[in-house]
């Protein structure tokens, strides 16, 4: 069988491959050089460095979002879609997601979900600034929930996950805790994704909008 020919595709690929393996540090020109089974020099061909190849990255799990909500539907649906479909392609690559939050993107695919979101917000009679916000909200938002739900560090693991066992929790030091023991090792992550979205999206229809004033 012929190998398929080296493209940046396939390098970008074999540093997603890589990276969910492994890792963001595991990454570099010689390693994935390794991994395809060619000269590291034959790489610069098609990304120029490491720093180009992780852009290449960002972009590549970001056009794999799939944006299915409806332009015709209530800007809140339209949010809660929009952040759903973030969340979903971070769970098919959670390492590479770190990655993608971690790049300063100005490529079609790094500028799709920010224009839709924009869209949605401008559509639904948000002025300029409060838009740009409302968008910063929901990122650090989704990221936040992302972080702890991904397991990056022990620090973001989800709260019961890091608790001392019931028995070591001293309640006259912790009662609160000792108390909520049993429902804070309980921790439904699309559930309570989905209680932190509705809070976001309701809190945020308090703010001024003039519908229709938009375009």
């Amino acid at each position: 069988m012929t190998p398929e020919p080296l493209s940046r595709a396939r390098i970008v690929r074999a540093a997603i491959d890589l990276i969910e393996r492994e890792g963001a540090d595991a990454v570099s020109m010689r390693r994935i050089a390794a991994d395809l089974g060619v000269g590291a020099m034959s790489l610069y061909n098609h990304v120029p460095s490491k720093a180009a190849l992780l852009d290449g990255v960002a972009e590549a799990i970001l056009s794999e979002i799939e944006f299915t909500d409806d332009p015709d539907a209530h800007w809140t649906d339209r949010v809660r879609t929009q952040a759903r479909a973030f969340r979903q392609i971070a769970h098919h690559y959670p390492r590479c997601t770190m990655v993608v939050v971690s790049r300063q993107l100005t490529s079609p695919a790094g500028l799709l979900p920010v224009e839709r979101a924009l869209s949605t917000l401008r559509e639904a009679g948000f002025d300029a600034r409060d838009a740009v916000r409302v968008l910063r909200l929901f990122i650090a938002y989704i990221v936040g929930s992302l972080l702890r739900e991904v397991g990056v560090t022990p620090t973001f693991a989800p709260v019961g996950s890091i608790l001392p066992r019931v028995a070591d929790i001293d309640p006259a030091l912790f009662p609160v805790v000792a108390s909520l023991y049993d429902t804070l090792r309980d921790c439904d992550a699309e559930e309570e994704f989905e209680f932190g979205l509705e809070i976001l999206v309701q809190a945020i229809q308090a703010l001024p909008r003039r519908p229709g004033a938009a375009t």
